[in-house]
């Protein structure tokens, strides 16, 4: 299987199969599989993408018991987000879902920021980056080839787009020494 050999060196790989994760029957099909594997790109990008090496992967919450953060990343989705979540305070029922108890669904809160949302806006904004990198390829090459076509304000739109995006909150752990 593809995924099995999936090896992440850079964002494009991240996105890629983060892409895979929109279907759902896939998902259910290869869980076991996929589980590993999303494990080792949150590991890839904290550690070597964000250079974050304070955050053990996988998380564990109380009694030593590991957290599945692809099950929490797909329970977070099918809910509405982290936003939606937060605000309709359904982190108890998250905790629950993933076996745990309703008191631990302020530490899947705090794990999903730490873990999950950061690599989330990263994907979004990425997502919105390639959507402008095409749309300006399709313009230049309407114009190599003589057409007529109005130059779009890509970058306005694109950040009128980024912005419509759900907030979500950002745990990188820079330094700003730098």
């Amino acid at each position: 299987m593809i995924v099995k050999a999936m090896e992440f060196k850079e964002f494009e790989d991240c996105r890629a199969f983060m892409n895979l994760l929109d279907d759902r029957d896939f998902v259910v099909n290869y869980k076991h599989i996929l589980d590993s594997k999303f494990e080792e790109l949150v590991k890839w990008f904290l550690l070597d993408y964000m250079g974050i090496s304070t955050r053990p992967v996988p998380p564990v919450a109380s009694h030593k018991r590991k957290i599945n953060l692809l099950s929490l990343y797909l329970l977070v989705v099918v809910d509405g987000g982290y936003r939606n979540v937060t605000t309709e305070n359904m982190w108890p029922a998250i905790a629950k879902d993933l076996g745990f108890d309703y008191e631990d669904g302020d530490y899947m809160r705090v794990t999903y920021a730490m873990y999950l949302d950061i690599l989330e806006y990263y994907y979004n904004f990425k997502q919105v980056q390639k959507k402008v990198q095409d749309k300006e390829t399709v313009i230049e090459e309407g114009m190599s080839t003589g057409g007529c076509h109005e130059r779009s304000t890509s970058e306005g739109e694109a950040q009128q787009e980024f912005a419509g995006m759900e907030q979500v909150a950002l745990f990188a752990g820079v330094d700003d020494e730098d």
